[in-house]
């Protein structure tokens, strides 16, 4: 609550013959904090770890589809209220329930521990879909950066939806938001120095893992449905979201890739923060997506 509105709260409690201005206002200000506390939507819990949680936000219709957000961070920060905002409200404006994923962070897990995560929050959701009302077999994942490989890698290596008894039938398509690490060697390579430290943190040294945990290098089929890969003018963003569109369509995977004006770190965060806005040209084209999916 503002300086102001405490102030002006304060003033007509003690003036009585306020009392009546007093108490709307007393009203008014219980209706924001219920309209602050339902934006924030409900944690759930899908694992013992005190990071295996989610927002869950549910839809206005019983039985609409759900987009599930995976957060970035460079595997070893971030939060799932990353995704409050312009995503999660616009999901619901578009009659979606919503869900925001937290995942354990590196290095007190691996990025392996991070994907099943992710695979078994998909899970928990999925299991509960009735009594959450939504509809379990209709379901989109989404992820920016960091999350948008962990998305990429859960899409296509399939083991860890296995491992959480989760088929990939329900799951109607990945979105990846500006992620880049699709094929790790290749951006541990000719990524550059800003990140280099963060990737060797995350994925180590030995080739053979690097390469497992590469989206575009496990892009063989079978993967979920449909991909669609969004990125901003950055270089490495640019190159790995185009191999692993092509990857992915080699394997016959649907995967659109497109691109979104937005330079370096700014357009980074840009595409995740903007995205739902009705002028972020990003907007149209995930709405559509998602309806084409949802539809099938």
């Amino acid at each position: 609550m503002s300086k102001a509105l405490i102030l002006l709260f304060t003033l007509l409690c003690v003036t009585p013959a306020s009392a009546q201005l007093g108490g709307r206002l007393r009203e008014l200000i219980a209706n924001r904090r219920q309209a602050s506390s339902e934006s924030a939507g409900e944690e759930l819990s899908y694992g013992r770890d005190p990071l295996q949680k989610l927002d869950y936000w549910k839809p206005t219709t019983p039985g609409s589809p759900i987009v599930i957000y995976v957060h970035g961070g460079g595997w070893k920060r971030g939060d799932k209220r990353m995704a409050v905002g312009e995503k999660g409200e616009h999901c619901l404006q578009q009659g979606y329930a919503f869900a925001s994923v937290n995942y354990r962070l590196v290095p007190a897990c691996t990025v392996e521990d991070q994907a099943q995560d992710v695979a078994n929050a998909i899970a928990y959701l999925i299991r509960n879909a009735e009594k959450l009302g939504f509809d379990g077999k209709r379901v989109a994942l989404m992820g920016h950066s960091a999350g948008a490989h962990l998305v990429g890698l859960v899409g296509t290596d399939l083991r860890f939806l296995k491992i959480a008894e989760v088929g990939t039938k329900a799951i109607r398509g990945a979105i990846l938001l500006d992620g880049a690490a699709y094929d790790v060697p290749r951006q541990i390579a000719e990524g550059g120095d800003f990140m280099h430290d963060t990737y060797l943190e995350a994925f180590g040294t030995e080739p053979n893992r690097q390469k497992g945990l590469s989206p575009t290098v496990q892009a063989a089929a079978p993967n979920v449905r449909a991909f669609l890969i969004l990125h901003v003018q950055r270089e490495d963003g640019t190159v790995q979201s185009n191999a692993l569109g092509e990857a992915l369509r080699k394997a016959g995977t649907p995967a659109e890739v497109k691109g979104f004006e937005g330079q370096g770190l700014k357009g980074h965060m840009e595409i995740n923060r903007d995205l739902g806005k009705p002028d972020y040209p990003a907007t149209p084209v995930v709405d559509a997506w998602l309806k084409k999916v949802f539809a099938k």
